[in-house]
């Protein structure tokens, strides 16, 4: 990442910001694909609930400066582990894979990190009920094998009292990052011990767990994503989650576009949460680039925090960089604002079978987040 200059002003482009799809690595085109095999379920069509529709508006690029007054405090390195929660957790890991248990179903998936052997037998991994191969001649389930009996594309989950869709995409993941549940617990908290109304903006929000966890708690939710099927999804898992009459907006758009957007009208979150690709494209094909970008992006939230904000929180995947990268360039958004700023890794720990026995630790991406104190 270029180091921001302190006695000349430094022009960043301020380009639209694309869509995740896959977190830890490659982005293959979205398609749905057929089944591999049969006893597949249909998939629910997307609730018809209105989508915001975004204004049309070129993209300025930022001038950014060095900020007066003193930087935050800071508490590094901050390493969040989670053991699981909900139908969710980490049995086991090794030789570049892991097993997870999602709900009814074990689920192996490629994980590099993984170095270590393996601490249970092959027959138990081999007894998992879905298996990811990355098959590029194959779409959607077809990169999916399932070794004891079909499955159907979607099943339901529960993780901290909000229930949604899991789904075999071709994008290795199943619409959930269980390691964030460390942030979503901690906004959880915040949310029901503020006393007061508290707004939420939730940027590349994806399939919406964070924004159900946020508006069961009782708070206003914003909710951005620049994939209309992700929204739909997102939709269909606040109907599971019987809050179809939470205060949630949906919107379809690039997320730089609509926070630049939301700092001209002078609107304010109380918490912002914002998870960026390492790279993408938005809906007009824009191109995103973290390193490029994100100094602009972090730059607007400061501007959208409200005068009484909890927290702007920032996950990071997949970028050859120290948490000490965002680390800094959180500090220095945030110099003058007073408070903490702590920054680290995500962990999730092994459960074992029974979900109850501590087994090593798999990192999973970079944070920083700052509070107030």
């Amino acid at each position: 990442m270029r180091d921001m200059n302190v006695k000349d002003k430094q022009r960043r482009p301020a380009p639209p910001a694309g869509r995740r799809d896959d977190k830890p690595g490659r982005k293959p085109s979205a398609a749905t694909g057929k089944p591999r095999s049969q006893g597949q379920k249909s998939v629910p069509k997307a609730i018809d609930r209105p989508v915001i529709t975004p204004e049309p508006g070129p993209v300025t690029e930022r001038v950014l400066t060095l900020r007066s007054g003193e930087r935050p405090a800071e508490r590094v390195p901050l390493i969040l582990h989670s053991d699981g929660a909900g139908d969710f957790h980490l049995v086991d890991s090794g030789n570049g894979l892991k097993l997870e248990q999602y709900g009814p179903y074990r689920i192996v998936r490629p994980e590099a990190q993984a170095l270590w052997p393996r601490a249970l037998p092959d027959h138990v991994w081999e007894a998992a009920d879905a298996i990811f191969t990355g098959d590029t001649e194959e779409d959607g389930m077809g990169r999916w094998r399932f070794p004891r009996h079909a499955l159907g594309e979607t099943w339901p989950l529960s993780l901290l009292d909000v229930d949604f869709h899991g789904r075999f995409t071709a994008f290795r993941h199943v619409g959930v990052f269980p390691e964030q549940i460390a942030h979503w617990a901690w906004m959880k908290q915040a949310v029901e011990q503020a006393g007061r109304p508290i707004k939420v903006l939730n940027l590349f929000g994806y399939t919406g767990v964070a924004s159900l966890v946020a508006a069961a708690a009782g708070a206003e939710v914003t909710h951005v994503d620049a994939s209309k099927k992700a929204i739909g999804w997102a939709r269909e898992n606040q109907s599971l989650s019987r809050l179809d009459k939470a205060p949630i907006r949906w919107i379809c758009e690039d997320a730089m576009k609509f926070i630049q957007r939301e700092e001209r009208r002078g609107h304010r979150y109380d918490i912002i949460l914002t998870d960026p690709p390492k790279f993408g494209r938005g809906p007009a094909g824009e191109v995103w680039q973290l390193f490029d970008h994100l100094p602009a992006m972090l730059d607007i939230c400061r501007e959208l925090l409200a005068p009484k904000a909890i927290g702007l929180v920032l996950t990071a995947y997949s970028i050859r960089a120290s948490f000490y990268s965002i680390h800094e360039l959180m500090r220095e958004t945030m110099r003058g604002k007073g408070g903490l700023v702590e920054s680290g890794e995500l962990v999730i720990r092994e459960a074992g079978l029974d979900g109850k026995t501590p087994g090593r630790a798999l990192s999973t991406s970079l944070f920083s987040r700052w509070v107030p104190k």
